[in-house]
């Protein structure tokens, strides 16, 4: 499944190509399990509306759509929409030109006033595709779309470690629950316990403030690399351009079972916890 920094690096090629632009009409495929709201609603709610802009909230991509275009390239348009799109586990959105061949396993074709296509492709049909109107006369703005958990990239110290405080549960397992931390997922977990030198088994309400402040600190710095690299291609992840990521070159441990930690030269090891392959190195993480 595509974590923070993939659907970030999505969100982000998206946004800037299409930031200002008209969708003119959508077409949505006949299967049900990718919609949260209903195809034909989607399709007249999605109609007309501008692309102000694009942005990641945990691990969903959220188009903030509007009515009008801004008055000018100094102001901002308030959103009166929002177009949010779950990947799943092997959802892509790909920026396209109309006639650039369809993909099979296409859900939803955007098509644009500029003449470019947005197309949301999904084989397992575990993403999800919703559409949000919104009363933008409220300052609450009620109805917007938000994450349960905490940002992982801006969370500070003290909000961090009341995060994981009396829990014991496993700080692996503590790090995937989506309503404590939004977009952490298997790789980056892991990655980020070993750069903070935990053992993933470790209990989250046991870790000291010194260790968890480590832990917060090479969970932003692990997440900040891979954006930079464009995310991790270990399966089916493209970004918008459909361009695969360069961070799995960079994992210490993550799909590294039995080679030699970078570090020290342990084998790397593989156990299950809270149902999902863990890799830690047995030397480095304490």
């Amino acid at each position: 499944m595509p974590e923070l920094p993939e659907v970030e690096t999505i969100a982000r090629g998206v946004d800037e190509r299409l930031r200002g632009d008209r969708i003119v009409e959508a077409w949505f495929s006949s299967y049900p399990q990718p919609f949260k709201t209903p195809r034909d609603r989607q399709a007249k709610g999605l109609a007309g509306r501008i692309v102000l802009s694009v942005h990641r909230t945990g691990k969903h991509i959220v188009c903030e759509l509007g009515s009008a275009a801004p008055a000018s390239a100094s102001t901002t348009a308030q959103p009166d929409s929002q177009w949010i799109v779950h990947l799943g586990m092997t959802g892509r959105l790909l920026v396209s030109t109309p006639d650039e061949p369809v993909a099979a396993h296409t859900h939803a074709r955007l098509s644009l006033a500029s003449g470019r296509e947005l197309r949301f492709v999904d084989a397992r049909r575990f993403g999800r595709l919703e559409f949000r109107e919104l009363d933008f006369r409220d300052p609450a703005r009620t109805g917007a779309f938000d994450a349960p958990g905490a940002e992982p990239l801006s969370i500070g110290p003290e909000e961090f470690a009341a995060l994981f405080r009396g829990r014991k549960l496993a700080i692996k397992a503590a790090l995937l629950n989506q309503t404590l931390l939004a977009g952490v997922g298997n790789i980056y977990a892991d990655e980020s316990l070993f750069h903070a030198g935990i053992r993933p088994r470790r209990a989250a309400g046991r870790l000291t403030r010194t260790e968890l402040e480590r832990l917060r600190r090479a969970l932003r710095k692990t997440l900040q690399q891979a954006i930079r690299l464009g995310g991790s291609s270990v399966s089916d992840y493209v970004d918008a351009n459909g361009a695969r990521g360069f961070f799995q070159l960079e994992h210490c441990v993550y799909l590294r079972t039995g080679e030699p930690c970078r570090r020290c030269g342990t084998p790397i090891r593989r156990i299950l916890l809270a149902g999902r392959g863990t890799h830690f190195c047995p030397s480095c993480q304490r």
